[in-house]
């Protein structure tokens, strides 16, 4: 055989050898996360971790040494993002597994949720992508000893700057923040482009808003906004975290309506977004039903973690007892309608859980949050947009949240429509991460 024959055999073989340049998901109905429209027999064209191409099979060519995955008859969404977490490192594949490719982390110990963070984003784990908030902020007496606790404006400006310095993505301040503290906090953290999300207590939503506050967690504060007078629900928060809680979910049943609606556009107009972990709430008002222990999500959290849990400890801590249950209950529908509101008007909800707090599940608690907000007047289009594209605005990730050329491969295969039906996010069977593509399968076994 003639040399030149010889090298082009040869390199026609060393090219048949080397390994695939990319990922061709082919055939699948695709909602993008931009549109609220699915897109059916589309083509996704993924090379290392971006997107390059998306569109359907007359319009993207497959290019050659390209591994095509043939996912006609499946659905494709955007990876979705957990708005409201306190991240452990056995959570990391649950979240994957449930299709949970970011998480907002609220509040960890300082060092270790950042190097946690690193990991993660660098790829040293099997993990969500990671955005952390650090230690929250809070004032004595704090409810987490791991909380950075301020006794003054000065001192609450030196926690956001050591906290800036640490390189977290957000400031997060808890329920003992008073409104002149939250003002330091805020004005600190613009200096260094920071966005601060805050758990209010003694500060109620409004004053929260008009402060900067670009998010509000659990939709604490909006009673104290809405009724007549809260110095009763302040008083409560005042003599403990438990006692104002449950001042704060209580007040929720008695809440006019059209002074809920005044409350909400006056957030809407300050931009400020809400995560209202319904499922949160849902849970906290079931602690008293037998069967909410018979939920099978339960079954993929480590035995050592539901002992740490102690649902009856914490309720006994609460002092809770039936009646408070059923008041909880009874505020189940207005803060439900708060949220309809919230998003007839126009503004901002994100999809948060909570996890991994008591009976949060990593992960499907993120899948039962979006039932709840169908549930609450969401089309399953919104809410899937408060899981994606508008979680990942909250984040500062535009390279996160939507399925186009450019962005990062992040994604969920599934096997039925979740267009259809908000639950069929339950039907995953592959995810990708950093356009790196796993079956739910090979999580569990990292668990």
């Amino acid at each position: 055989m003639p040399k030149h024959l010889l090298v082009l055999l040869l390199a026609a073989v060393a090219c048949n050898r080397a390994p695939p340049d990319g990922v061709a998901l082919v055939g699948a109905t695709v909602f993008d996360g931009s549109s609220p429209q699915p897109q059916k027999d589309q083509v996704i064209i993924v090379r290392n971790d971006k997107i390059v191409a998306i569109g359907t099979r007359a319009e993207v060519d497959v290019p050659r040494r390209m591994r095509t995955v043939d996912l006609t008859g499946k659905f494709i969404v955007p990876g979705l993002i957990d708005g409201h977490v306190h991240l452990q490192r056995w959570t990391l594949p649950r979240f994957l597994a449930a299709g949970v490719t970011s998480v907002r982390d609220v509040h960890g110990p300082f060092d270790s949720i950042l190097a946690l963070r690193e990991q993660a984003n660098l790829g040293s784990l099997t993990s969500p992508r990671i955005f952390s908030a650090g230690a929250m902020i809070d004032a004595a007496p704090a409810t987490y000893s791991d909380a950075f606790v301020v006794g003054g404006a000065n001192e609450a400006r030196k926690a956001v700057d050591k906290l800036a310095v640490a390189g977290v993505d957000y400031v997060k301040t808890y329920s003992r923040v008073t409104p002149d503290l939250l003002r330091a906090i805020v004005d600190e953290a613009q200096t260094f482009g920071l966005r601060v999300t805050v758990h209010l207590g003694l500060t109620d939503a409004v004053t929260a808003g008009d402060m900067g506050v670009r998010a509000i967690e659990h939709m604490s504060g909006v009673p104290e906004a809405t009724v007549a007078n809260n110095a009763a629900i302040f008083a409560a928060h005042r003599a403990g975290f438990f006692d104002g809680w449950t001042a704060f979910e209580k007040a929720w049943a008695g809440l006019d309506s059209t002074a809920m609606a005044g409350v909400a556009a006056k957030l809407i107009a300050d931009r400020v977004t809400i995560v209202p972990t319904l499922v949160l709430h849902e849970t906290l008002s079931r602690l008293d039903d037998p069967a909410l222990m018979q939920d099978s999500a339960l079954k993929m959290v480590p035995d050592s973690e539901m002992s740490r849990w102690d649902v009856p400890g914490m309720v006994a801590r609460a002092g809770w007892t039936a009646p408070d249950f059923e008041a909880f209950r009874a505020s189940r529908p207005k803060q439900d309608l708060f949220v309809r509101i919230y998003r007839a008007g126009g503004g901002k909800v994100v999809a948060g859980t909570d996890a991994a707090n008591q009976l949060i599940v990593p992960g499907q608690s993120l899948i039962r949050e979006l039932e709840l907000l169908v549930q609450a007047g969401f089309s399953t289009t919104d809410a899937l947009f408060a899981a994606t594209r508008d979680a990942a605005l909250l984040l500062g990730a535009d390279s996160l949240g939507a399925l186009v050329p450019g962005r990062k491969a992040d994604l969920v295969i599934l096997s039925r429509d979740p267009v259809a039906d908000i639950s069929n996010l339950r039907s995953i069977q592959q995810v990708m991460v950093r356009g790196h593509l796993m079956s739910t399968d090979s999580l569990r076994r990292h668990w």
